[in-house]
């Protein structure tokens, strides 16, 4: 079945939602996205995903040409289109088309594309026994070169990551900052948890700050854990009792090695075991209504 794709106002079916060649979005990067999930019919942390999308915008000076209640109908009505009520919904603002030049000013009108399907980052298998990881050696953008607040569709540098991490057989990769800490991973954020406490990075360290870390944040500290921000290397990786890595589209994913090390007893831990728990309690109660699919939608609207 062919999924239905917001497109500039109108639900297209995805052979038919087409960008111009010359959107800057496609030429350069210049556009920012939103990686967004549903969850039994609601739609996990909307708010807190359009506040970061419309802050990415203004950090690049790109004017998003829906009000925030319109963006929250497109994304209800994409997901009513599909029948979606389990999703991954893939939210992009470009810069539009333009011409050869860099010149923002030179595109006429920002498009925005939503795209709501099914996603399995990892198999289940992986959350079952743990996900092995390696230090990249590719570094962080500096946050003075680039605000890593901004959410932008240029993901080179988590590219190169990657690149590294398939070539090593492995799931993700942890990138350190140009000072030698750790940062975070190619599109996860990372927690560790040593004598019954859970430490992350700040996000001064250069990394983005994840809707998902926020609710773990949360929910650690309603189980009565202690959870510090702080600044560490990778040997404090290694010596840690558990690490588990965050994301909209991760979830909370256990590691169990990294850079062939075992993690504590090379098995997921009982605190990232509870805090899935708790995370999957959490994104079955809370959330923005779907609604109910309405007649005529998968037509253009």
């Amino acid at each position: 079945m062919s999924l239905m794709v917001y497109l500039d106002g109108k639900l297209v079916p995805q052979e038919q939602a087409k960008v111009s060649v010359w959107d800057h979005g496609l030429l350069y990067g210049d556009g920012v996205f939103e990686g967004i999930r549903a969850y039994n019919g609601r739609i996990f942390r909307l708010d807190q995903h359009l506040e970061r999308l419309w802050n990415s915008a203004r950090g690049i000076m790109l004017e998003i040409p829906l009000s925030r209640d319109e963006m929250v109908e497109a994304i209800r009505n994409t997901l009513r289109a599909n029948e979606l009520h389990d999703a991954y919904i893939r939210l992009l603002v470009t810069r539009g088309p333009g011409d050869l030049g860099l010149d923002p000013r030179k595109c006429s009108r920002p498009s925005v594309v939503i795209i709501a399907d099914r996603i399995e980052l990892y198999p289940e298998q992986l959350y079952r026994e743990g996900l092995e990881v390696i230090v990249c050696s590719t570094r962080r953008n500096i946050p003075e070169a680039l605000d890593p607040g901004i959410k932008s569709l240029n993901y080179l540098n988590s590219i190169l990551g990657k690149i590294e991490t398939a070539r090593a057989g492995v799931a993700e990769g942890i990138l350190l900052n140009s000072e030698g800490f750790v940062a975070e991973c190619t599109g996860d954020n990372i927690f560790l948890v040593k004598d019954g406490s859970l430490l992350t990075p700040p996000t001064s360290a250069g990394i983005l700050h994840g809707v998902t870390r926020a609710a773990v944040m949360q929910l650690a500290r309603q189980e009565a854990l202690e959870v510090r921000e702080e600044l560490f290397t990778v040997f404090t990786v290694y010596a840690a009792d558990e690490c588990f890595l965050t994301g909209t589209a991760a979830e909370i994913a256990p590691v169990v090695r990294v850079d062939g090390r075992p993690i504590g007893n090379g098995r997921p831990g009982p605190v990232t075991a509870r805090l899935r728990k708790a995370f999957r309690e959490l994104t079955n109660s809370e959330g923005t209504p779907i609604g109910e699919s309405v007649s005529g939608a998968r037509a253009a609207t």
